[in-house]
């Protein structure tokens, strides 16, 4: 059996999954994580990589770089031109990263689904009482990130973004062992609050949501339109503008890692026909489709 297998089985079972990523020092280790992974000496990063390489699905052959400065560089890497084809029809919002479709669907009133039987409500996971009102019946979708996917998002439609919500948190792991056995996880993870203005003159009115949630190992998030790092030790402010236009596909920002972006829309959108529990869906394939 190889060392991928035999890890693999280990982590699922899931009592010992559990304790090996959550009942851990989760910030300290995460603290660590971030200032370990950007060691560029040439050993330390060679071993890094190949242990990730051996012990996972990784595939680089995408990747824009065949060389990487640290293990963060290869976390973050860029891909190859044309490696994300992109939906370009003007009803279709695209989504804005790789992922694993995890719950997803219509939002009762203003709750949402977690995992079977682990409810959460957008009061919780958005805090504002304008954004709530914008998405009660509406639409959301759960995209989950593994460690070896590509980790940077991008617009999902023309749009502006005036004002992003830093939110500070835990480091929980996200993967669906924990999303199980820890009630409102997202809402107490480090997260942030993007509201995306559709730039469509006939859709104007509407707006998009994406909430980047943080996890253990990675509680770092970059935006390109910020001039700040998004990460443990930030203090504020918790509300930070800007003035970013941005075009369907155009990068917003990446993780350090992997983690969850949550998609919201108002009602009205409905989910396209590829997006379903479980579905593998890469960045640029159509997610939502916009009232008629």
């Amino acid at each position: 059996m190889t060392a991928r297998a035999v890890l693999q089985k280990i982590l699922q079972q899931e009592d010992l999954n559990f304790l090996l990523t959550n009942r851990i020092p989760r910030q300290l280790l995460t603290r660590f994580m971030g200032w370990f992974s950007q060691i560029e000496q040439p050993l330390i990063r060679n071993l890094s990589i190949a242990a990730w390489k051996k012990f996972s699905d990784l595939d680089l052959g995408e990747a824009r770089k065949t060389e990487f400065t640290s293990l963060h560089d290869c976390f973050t890497r860029e891909l190859k031109p044309g490696a994300r084809p992109l939906s370009t029809s003007p009803q279709i919002v695209t989504s804005p990263s790789d992922g694993i479709v995890g719950m997803c669907g219509r939002i009762e009133g203003t709750q949402l689904i977690q995992a079977k039987g682990f409810p959460y409500t957008l009061q919780d996971l958005l805090g504002d009482a304008e954004w709530i009102n914008q998405y009660r019946d509406g639409r959301y979708i759960t995209l989950r990130l593994t460690a070896t996917m590509y980790h940077r998002f991008h617009a999902p439609y023309d749009c502006t973004v005036n004002q992003v919500s830093y939110i500070s948190g835990d480091t929980w792991n996200v993967n669906p062992i924990a999303l199980k056995r820890v009630e409102k996880l997202f809402c107490k993870n480090e997260r942030a609050v993007i509201q995306c203005r559709l730039n469509d003159p006939l859709k104007r009115g509407h707006r998009i949501t994406l909430v980047p949630v943080a996890a253990v190992l990675v509680a770092s998030i970059r935006l390109h339109f910020l001039n700040v790092l998004l990460h443990l030790k930030y203090r504020g402010p918790n509300l930070i503008s800007c003035d970013a236009q941005l075009v369907k596909g155009e990068e917003m920002g990446w993780f350090q890692h992997g983690s969850t972006i949550i998609i919201f829309a108002p009602a009205g959108f409905e989910l396209c026909e590829n997006i379903k529990t479980g579905a593998t869906i890469r960045m640029g394939e159509p997610l939502l489709r916009l009232p008629s």
